[in-house]
Parts: C-alpha cells; sequence; structure tokens
C-alpha cells in the first residue's frame, strides 16, 4: 500500500509545498531554476502585511480582554503568541538578509 507523500500533515510545510498559517511562501521558479528577480521582494512584501495583520488581529482582541469583552482568554493567548513568533521571524530574515548583504559588500572586485 502506497501514501501520496501531500497526505502526510506537515511534509508540504517541510519541503515548500505551503506554509505555515496559510503563509505560502512558494516563489515562482522559471525555466532555469532560479528564483525571479521580485520574488524575494514580494515575500518579503507579503509577510510585512501578514505581521501587521497578525498583531492588527492580537491588539483587537487584547482591547476585547481589557473591556471583559473577550469569552476565551485562550484566543488572546493563542494570538499573542502567533504574533510575537511572527516578530521574531521576520526579525531573523531582515538579520539574514542584512548579513548577507555586508558579505557581499565586503567581497574583493
Amino acid at each position: 500500500m502506497t501514501f501520496p507523500i501531500g497526505a502526510i500533515p506537515g511534509i508540504g510545510a517541510a519541503i515548500g509545498t505551503g506554509g505555515v498559517a496559510g503563509i505560502d511562501s512558494t516563489a515562482a521558479v522559471n525555466g532555469t531554476g532560479a528564483v525571479g528577480g521580485d520574488a524575494f521582494s514580494s515575500i518579503l512584501a507579503t509577510s510585512f502585511d501578514q505581521l501587521a495583520a497578525t498583531q492588527a488581529t492580537s491588539d483587537g482582541l487584547a482591547a476585547q480582554a481589557a473591556t471583559g469583552d473577550l469569552k476565551d482568554v485562550h484566543d488572546y493567548m493563542i494570538a499573542r503568541n502567533e504574533a510575537s513568533l511572527a516578530t521574531e521571524m521576520v526579525v531573523g530574515i531582515k538579520n539574514a538578509a542584512v548579513s548577507a548583504f555586508n558579505e557581499i559588500m565586503r567581497m574583493p572586485i
């Protein structure tokens, strides 16, 4: 009996065919195997937009918790942790990009 790889939960995100929490981080690849020129910038822009949306959701739930309108505290805690992890991820990507840029600039001509 064989099972398709796509049917195993979590495998799609590990090999780059999907993403975490609905984030599609796969880039369009041209025929030579190189990533398109503006693919990285579009991925970054999408990541920043999704980060802002995640933080806005967390802030909205925090306001509901402060006013007593929040029915389930777990929703706020989950949203807060998602926003925190997303922020750490974006900062890590930014730090890696800056580090790569600095290394390129140090290369002799």
